[in-house]
């Protein structure tokens, strides 16, 4: 059943999941070409920024410096990445990690987070959240990441801790919410783990999720971190949602 193939399911030919070529890996290379090809991005928030530039507009007004120090992103959240973690989040299909990973291998600036830091942190879930979906997707992210980066012969932590943070409460919905709404919604839902606290102290950690939209939950998220004694924090996601215009 394609919704659990294993690991090394990714290596035999299948039908591809965008435009149905077979033989294919779950997304062809044709596909993965046309859909997440290189895109210049800001270096602190992942938004999409015009070749040459570091920062985008947003983060070089900021008025106060942010939690979170930078931001690797390898695809948009538009199609068809936003049906494929549709079916990752919330239809029991966690082997998408696996291509979702090699996409965000591919980006320069991921992997040079992936050296820089000391440990892999996902963004947890609420224990309710995560029974009704049965895996969380950020540690699916990083363990696919950690384990697909070994063999290139990349750099990565020493550490991974999926218990590291925890998530207090679940934020009501966000979705029509400006960011600084979404930031002052998130008070309070993060907490670093406290027998976890002693690994995080000044230490470099990246986060790991799937998708960021205004960057309140990472902020939230490394705000926490910070709390707790860490002295940097980083962000590595899978797809980020494109600023309106």
């Amino acid at each position: 059943m394609f919704s659990r193939w294993p690991i090394w399911m990714d290596t035999l030919p299948g039908i591809c999941q965008v435009c149905g070529g077979w033989p294919s890996h779950p997304v062809c290379q044709a596909c993965a070409r046309r859909f997440a090809g290189a895109v210049a991005r800001c270096d602190a928030c992942a938004a999409p920024v015009p070749d040459g530039v570091a920062r985008c507009g947003a983060c070089l007004t900021c008025s106060a410096p942010p939690a979170l120090q930078a931001c690797a992103a390898a695809v948009d959240y538009a199609y068809p990445w936003d049906r494929l973690i549709a079916r990752f989040k919330f239809r029991g299909e966690p082997g998408w990690a696996g291509p979702f990973a090699k996409q965000m291998l591919g980006v320069p600036h991921a992997r040079q987070l992936l050296a820089q830091c000391d440990c892999m942190v996902p963004v947890p879930l609420t224990t309710t959240r995560l029974g009704e979906r049965g895996h969380n997707q950020a540690w699916e992210l990083a363990k696919a990441v950690r384990r697909q980066a070994r063999p290139l012969g990349l750099t990565v932590p020493a550490g991974a801790d999926p218990e590291a943070l925890v998530r207090l409460v679940e934020a009501p919905d966000q979705h029509s919410l400006s960011r600084e709404q979404r930031l002052n919604n998130l008070r309070g839902v993060f907490a670093a783990h406290p027998e976890r606290a002693a690994r995080l102290h000044a230490a470099h950690v990246l986060l790991v999720d799937d998708v960021t939209t205004t960057g309140a939950t990472l902020q939230a998220a490394a705000q926490a971190l910070l709390q707790a004694g860490a002295a940097r924090v980083s962000a590595l996601v899978f797809a980020r949602t494109p600023p309106p215009g």
